[in-house]
């Protein structure tokens, strides 16, 4: 079972199909930093831009699963009218042309893998009044796939609201219904795999390995105070996220790629009035990531970037546990159903 795995970040995804049996044969990501830590944990460099791959037909290798956790950008409607009786829009007429999205599609097209797992933010179903999403189902059905999506709060499985939106699709010649479908994605376990109080440094060893590193600067700190008590005026509740003692049990907000900037999302309580950001270790548990990615963050290994762009890749990187349990149902539902040398066949006829 062979995937291909785009806009592949550090490679959560490769983890997680990777570890259910399937064998990864082309991944792709743009950012050289990502780059780097993708080599660290996969032995292996992603290519990069994924649109120099022009000749999709020769430059993609075959597979049967496609994993894509996609950029969203916005896509134009100027000029695209409703479907009429002449079919569907294609070509250069393609409201998804020249998006980061139209390169899954047409991939999914021309090289029609057995399956595909994409996944993106929750917000991508409202964006733009709903017509970002309802473009991105048109493509997929252009595509020939059936599909369905959930919506899934990784709080479920790690300390951490993340909630995200995730789409499983199938080859509309497999006939896969959508109620199969739907029966892929996890049901939440009774408990967490991890707790935050497990996550986190105990103090005593925070100061004794890396001393006042993490603590914010007091500038930064008074800056963080005096933005939550100016929106607390205006009666809303944004601001900073601390984090207090006792940390068992608790769950952090969204960590994101601008974590590196102040840590106010997820900010630690300890000793002393000024908190701390978490280290990229804890981000990396937090993430649910497995185990053989902590030597990097743990001195035991280097680490294979800046804590700058650690917290940067974590923050736009997956709750693993969430997408392991999707790649788990998915591979033991093709296995089962025989779906490779199904689709080998119509491929071939």
């Amino acid at each position: 079972m062979d995937f291909i795995d785009l806009y592949a970040g550090i490679g959560g995804f490769r983890f997680a199909f990777g570890g259910n049996g399937a064998n990864c044969v082309f991944s792709s990501e743009w950012n050289k930093y990502a780059q780097i830590t993708y080599n660290a944990f996969h032995g292996d460099v992603p290519f990069g831009d994924i649109h120099e791959k022009k000749d999709i037909e020769n430059d993609i290798p075959n597979h049967d699963i496609l994993v894509a956790g996609f950029p969203c950008q916005p896509f134009s409607l100027a000029g695209v009218s409703k479907k009429n009786s002449l079919g569907r829009l294609h070509g250069f007429d393609d409201p998804t042309q020249g998006t980061e999205f139209f390169k899954i599609k047409e991939i999914l097209r021309i090289k029609r893998p057995s399956a595909f797992l994409l996944e993106n933010v929750k917000n991508l179903k409202s964006h733009d009044k709903g017509n970002t999403f309802n473009i991105i189902c048109e493509a997929l059905d252009d595509a020939n796939y059936t599909y369905d999506t959930n919506i899934i709060d990784g709080a479920h499985w790690v300390p951490q609201h993340r909630e995200r939106i995730y789409f499983i699709g199938f080859h509309k010649d497999l006939n896969i219904t959508k109620e199969e479908i739907k029966e892929l994605f996890p049901k939440p376990p009774k408990e967490r795999i991890y707790d935050l109080a497990e996550i986190i440094m105990p103090e005593e060893e925070m100061q004794r390995k890396y001393g006042q590193k993490y603590t914010l600067g007091l500038g930064t700190w008074n800056s963080l105070k005096r933005h939550k008590e100016n929106h607390a005026k205006k009666g809303n509740g944004f601001g900073f996220n601390l984090i207090q003692k006792p940390f068992r049990g608790k769950i952090t907000r969204t960590m994101s790629a601008r974590y590196y900037k102040d840590g106010a999302e997820i900010l630690i309580e300890q000793n002393g009035e000024i908190p701390r950001r978490i280290t990229p270790l804890e981000a990396c548990k937090l993430q649910g990531f497995p185990k053989s990615c902590y030597d990097f963050f743990n001195g035991n290994l280097e680490q294979p970037v800046s804590d700058v762009q650690a917290y940067k890749q974590f923050g736009n990187s997956i709750a693993f546990p969430v997408v392991n349990e999707i790649a788990k149902n998915m591979t033991n539902f093709i296995r089962e159903n025989r779906l490779l040398e199904k689709n080998n066949i119509l491929k071939a006829i």
